[in-house]
């Protein structure tokens, strides 16, 4: 697909995304609003995972994490008075870094299955730690006390004007990751994933770039964690267990590692899908386990690769 085109779909999706309110309103259906809301959160979560696994190739199974420090910041700060947003939003992406900066220096001097065991097991550390702490809710959670504040900004209690503040994150979160991948740090990252040896002879050693990566991913996370909890109103150890990582690396497999639209078209597709099948059938699972499966044998390059061809 041409450039031309490509913009032309992706201003095409932005104004059907944009037109999600008015509609749900004329129709009566505030549901829709809180559901595609709830995929944006994770459209930015999964754009974040894509960095460093479809541009890094890093095969992180512990991204969940900083999903969960980003609400606990959030929820932590709301439980002792602290409504402030720029303070709760600016401690959910300050810690979800810190926290992305220790496990990413440790597990980053691996690599292949060490890498992978080592980050599942710094997220199961942390989630166990979130069941552990009773003051917070412990296996049970806790209701967000109140949703972050931005006095004279936006109020997250109006749900258009949180739906939309969300859908310029995520703008936001795609414009500046595009140019990152595509900037000469971008390229560092790429070709330490084709060639790690070629890349260190021609001068460049790919850990400070790799770490980096890994951090911004993480921040970035924080922040869809921040949002998540404010979209709940509820905080729970859940946010940071292993299988939310391993949804959130499959909405970028399915979506298409390594593309801009990848990771939002496959948020799209896998939460619609859960919500549509839940609706039909207590069993959704059964349906939806080999539906994913033959996604991935049929789209080697995933649903971008579909829509925009093998230049996406």
């Amino acid at each position: 697909m041409s450039p031309r085109k490509r913009a032309i779909v992706l201003a095409l999706g932005l104004l059907l995304l944009a037109a999600v309110p008015p509609v749900a309103a004329l129709f009566n259906q505030p549901f829709y609003v809180d559901l595609f809301r709830r995929i944006m959160v994770f459209a930015i979560a999964a754009a974040s995972l894509n960095l460093i696994l479809g541009y890094g190739g890093m095969i992180s199974f512990g991204h969940a994490a900083y999903l969960g420090v980003g609400g606990y910041a959030v929820g932590v700060l709301a439980h002792y008075g602290f409504n402030d947003g720029v303070l709760q939003w600016a401690l959910a992406i300050g810690a979800s870094a810190l926290v992305a900066l220790v496990i990413g220096a440790v597990s980053l001097r691996t690599s292949g299955v060490y890498f992978i065991m080592i980050t599942l097991a710094f997220t199961q550390m942390l989630y166990y730690l979130g069941i552990s702490i009773e003051e917070f809710g412990g296996d049970d959670g806790m209701r967000l006390a109140s949703k972050s504040r931005f006095a004279g900004f936006v109020d997250l209690n109006d749900a258009n004007a949180f739906y939309y503040l969300v859908l310029a994150i995520l703008m936001l979160v795609l414009f500046l990751g595009h140019r990152l991948v595509n900037s000469r740090f971008g390229m560092v990252i790429r070709a330490a994933r084709s060639n790690e040896a070629r890349t260190r002879a021609i001068g460049f050693s790919p850990y400070p770039y790799r770490l980096a990566a890994f951090v911004i991913a993480g921040a970035v996370c924080g922040l869809a964690g921040a949002l998540l909890v404010n979209h709940t109103a509820y905080l729970t150890p859940e946010f940071m267990n292993w299988t939310r990582s391993g949804e959130l690396m499959f909405m970028v497999i399915l979506g298409g590692m390594g593309s801009l639209a990848g990771p939002v078209l496959g948020a799209f597709a896998l939460l619609l899908l859960e919500d549509l099948l839940s609706g039909w059938t207590a069993h959704w699972q059964l349906i939806l386990g080999p539906l994913l499966v033959l996604s991935v044998l049929f789209f080697r390059r995933g649903l971008a690769g579909v829509i925009f061809g093998k230049n996406e």
